[in-house]
């Protein structure tokens, strides 16, 4: 298969994403599930997800759509790059074994859905608010938290970009 065709393949829905997580996890695999906007991505998200595949077989990256991402009460401007930009740029990071967009405010529902072994997140949050926390834990997986890498955000970028 062509390096272009697989990482367009990373880019699924979530019915396709919950079919490749049973089979994963059928054959004693663990799956790692994070999520986030990743609007600009700056060498602290590659760390972050580069970790979180660390902690188990399979990445699972659940994207905040553009309407998603309003949501959240960002800036007004943003999200800067399409969720198609976003998705395209993540799935070129070998760490990332797929892609799944989300519409809502938080990933619970599909958390809920695919019922991942392991749920990552940043440590500047304290695991029980961590969105699916209760969840993962209800199902026998863990949640752990990943040291950030100082010093990069997107908010950053886009402060120098318009100074």
């Amino acid at each position: 298969m062509l390096f272009h065709q697989q990482l367009t393949n990373k880019i699924i829905d979530k019915q396709a994403a919950l079919k490749l997580v049973s089979e994963i996890q059928s054959k004693g695999q663990r799956v790692v599930f994070t999520n986030g906007c990743f609007d600009i991505v700056h060498p602290g998200h590659v760390d972050y997800l580069s970790q979180a595949r660390d902690a188990g077989d399979f990445l699972v990256l659940g994207l905040n759509t553009d309407a998603s991402v309003k949501l959240l009460n960002k800036a007004p401007n943003r999200p800067i790059n399409s969720e198609f930009a976003r998705a395209k740029v993540l799935a070129g990071l070998a760490c990332v074994d797929c892609i799944v967009l989300f519409n809502e405010a938080t990933p619970l529902e599909l958390i809920s859905f695919l019922k991942p072994n392991i749920l990552v997140k940043g440590n500047d949050y304290a695991i029980e608010q961590i969105v699916g926390h209760d969840v993962v834990i209800k199902n026998g997986g863990s949640v752990i938290t990943i040291p950030l890498l100082q010093g990069y955000s997107t908010s950053n970028i886009i402060a120098k970009i318009l100074s």
